[in-house]
């Protein structure tokens, strides 16, 4: 079987990938450093379920630890570690380590191996800015530390692409949600308040915000659609996520209909450096990976609603100490 190594494994969206890895029958490893940046409890227990499921996992910090015994033999790699979210009391320095340190690191180590066919680097919508409704063409106009220090990562992973004819390429993310996500993001943070009926936070302006809210599905599909294609798209970027957009109130009284009651909603104030409007231009992914992505925000939010109240709530407490 082929090695894999999927960066941030214990994530949100590296969990469902690896998952899905194992499902093609790939020898896939693990990577993450379980920041304290959100819930331990959430990241183990996404371990957990994919352990069972035969992804194996080494505890490893890419800023700063050894990787070359890690990538031994490793045929692909997926680099999703990162410092994710727009963070008003994140400092710089974590966005600078977590995500252009660490990729350098993994970079740097990667080149090292003579059995590597692919590095897949994981970017964000983010790095187009405010209005990210372009196709991968346009000038990235990134407006917060997570967009910019992304957008170095990109850059130096296509550096190599470009220069040391490396075997990588980019796909940029769109607001992606469903089972597993992070906690403090919209929709877990949404539905926990209307099961425990409490107040919901919303920034001011969120609601006429227009997203292409794609479910996490959607996009592992994008991620594993280009693997018989690694050598064609060599130095190319990508978009990825869904061209159906809806603005957060849309989603929010969908989640609000899903569970048959009204959100306590609790304004609070703008957030700095927040997208106003994604909207995703795949028309390449679709030509050059026939990537379709099909779940509608009804039916991938029904899902992520159910997971919560199957795993979640009343069972883990998402902020405990350890």
């Amino acid at each position: 079987m082929a090695k894999y190594i999927v960066t941030g494994a214990a994530g949100f969206i590296g969990s469902h990938l690896s998952e899905r890895l194992i499902a093609l029958g790939h020898d896939v490893l693990g990577i993450d450093c379980f920041t304290d940046y959100y819930s331990r409890a959430q990241k183990i227990l996404n371990r957990n379920q994919i352990s069972d499921k035969g992804v194996e996992f080494l505890h490893l910090d890419l800023a700063e630890d050894d990787l070359d015994f890690a990538l031994e033999g490793v045929e692909v790699i997926y680099h999703l570690a990162a410092q994710p979210g727009i963070s008003a009391t994140t400092p710089f320095e974590a966005y600078l380590r977590n995500n252009l340190i660490g990729t350098h690191r993994l970079l740097d180590a990667a080149k090292r191996s003579a059995s590597l066919c692919g590095f897949i680097n994981i970017s964000t919508s983010s790095v187009y800015g405010a209005d990210a409704t372009s196709d991968e063409e346009a000038e990235p106009k990134p407006t917060s530390y997570y967009g910019v220090t992304k957008l170095a990562a990109e850059q130096l992973v296509l550096a190599a692409a470009r220069e040391e004819d490396f075997p990588a390429c980019s796909m940029r993310l769109f607001s992606v949600y469903g089972p597993r996500e992070r906690p403090e993001k919209l929709y877990p943070r949404l539905i926990a308040s209307i099961l425990e009926d409490k107040a919901f936070p919303l920034y001011e302006g969120s609601k006429e915000h227009l997203r292409s809210y794609t479910y996490v599905g959607d996009i592992v599909d994008g991620l594993v659609s280009l693997l018989d294609k690694l050598d064609e798209i060599k130095g190319e970027i990508f978009n990825i996520g869904t061209d159906v957009a809806i603005t957060t109130g849309e989603g929010i009284r969908i989640v609000e209909e899903i569970i048959g009651k009204k959100a306590k909603i609790d304004p609070s104030p703008k957030r700095p450096g927040d997208q106003l409007k994604t909207h995703a231009n795949i028309e390449k992914a679709r030509q050059v990976l026939g990537y379709n992505p099909t779940t509608s925000a009804r039916e991938g939010l029904e899902k992520e609603v159910e997971w919560y109240r199957d795993h979640i709530f009343g069972k883990v407490d998402l902020w405990q100490s350890d």
